[in-house]
């Protein structure tokens, strides 16, 4: 057996993207490729990447936040915001998509403990849990087998989100423009509209999926609901920052034919559902400049959806008329 070629993609693509990094992945906010090697163990031969020591991922701590019925900082959300939006120009900017951005797969940089004793680093992150390794039959195990099993190890007390860089992970669905895969594997409340309406798909599928990311960062959640269906999911998104697109009208209507569910268009004249949500729970001026950002990636079309260099633009303009108001 030889490594999986999800494995080979993903070294292929951080090379790609390391190479226009001048070796410096970490300045553009995505995960340092430390080394690679291959490893040929009793189930064949596997690529192994090492990566610069992470902390939790963002699904995790805001998890953990939404469990406390709590809130990020407003300077962490704006910053981490910020960070997602530069790791993605530059991957952009490099001829690359991502392809699965989403908050499994992005993690907050470990500063904090890269200096910490052993110690110090298992009372943050946990003890590992071992186990031996044994047969139900109790014969004796092959020979290439490990004697025992090391669990995954969780964050228990991490508390320095508010200290942290953030790091884009998980390259191995990235693809090269202009070489889009036929298929594309997506979460399912994290699916973009154009992979539903459409038979193609490009690099701004990673623009929907910002918006989607910056979106949580302020509420906690994704908004969006996979329920089992697709056209559940799509009325979701109807109204939540624009219309629906006349172009797609006539499969939505299939869809709906087909649907045990009567989902009717709600009235364009009443404000956007994300404008809704601002107006009720973004009470920080600060966080308001987080509304046109998020309204401009996630348009239905491709071809409205701002660059991930625009809503850089737009927090920039908005962050230095704030300095200048105050």
């Amino acid at each position: 057996m030889t490594a999986s070629s999800q494995e080979l993609r993903e070294l292929r693509n951080l090379k790609l993207l390391e190479n226009h990094s001048s070796g410096c992945l970490s300045s553009n906010y995505i995960v340092q490729l430390l080394d690679s090697f291959s490893h040929e163990g009793p189930n064949g031969v596997h690529q192994c990447l090492v990566f610069e020591l992470l902390g939790p991922s963002v699904d995790r701590v805001l998890n953990d936040y939404r469990e406390a019925q709590d809130d990020l900082d407003a300077e962490t959300v704006l910053r981490i915001s910020t960070q997602l939006l530069t790791a993605v120009k530059f991957i952009h900017d490099a001829g690359m998509c991502h392809g699965d951005i989403s908050g499994r797969n992005i993690a907050f940089s470990c500063t904090n403990l890269q200096n910490a004793n052993e110690e110090q680093f298992f009372e943050v992150l946990g003890s590992p849990e071992i186990e031996p390794l044994a047969r139900l039959d109790g014969m004796p195990l092959e020979s290439g087998l490990p004697t025992q099993l090391v669990k995954a190890a969780k964050w228990i007390d991490w508390i320095d989100e508010d200290e942290e860089d953030i790091r884009l992970i998980g390259a191995g669905e990235s693809f090269l423009q202009g070489e889009e895969p036929e298929k594309l594997a997506q979460p399912r409340t994290l699916r973009v509209p154009e992979t539903i309406f459409t038979d193609s798909f490009d690099h701004r599928v990673d623009l929907w999926r910002v918006g989607c990311m910056i979106y949580s960062f302020l509420f906690t959640t994704y908004p969006f609901w996979y329920l089992g269906e697709d056209e559940v999911l799509v009325f979701q998104m109807i109204g939540f920052v624009e219309k629906f697109p006349t172009e797609w009208q006539a499969k939505w209507e299939n869809m709906q034919m087909s649907s045990e569910h009567e989902l009717e268009i709600e009235d364009d004249s009443e404000p956007s559902k994300l404008e809704q949500k601002f107006t009720e729970n973004v009470h920080d001026p600060k966080l308001k400049h987080l509304l046109p950002v998020t309204q401009g990636l996630m348009r239905f079309l491709t071809s409205n959806r701002i660059s991930a260099n625009d809503a850089l633009a737009i927090l920039e303009n908005t962050r230095k008329q704030w300095r200048e108001y105050t």
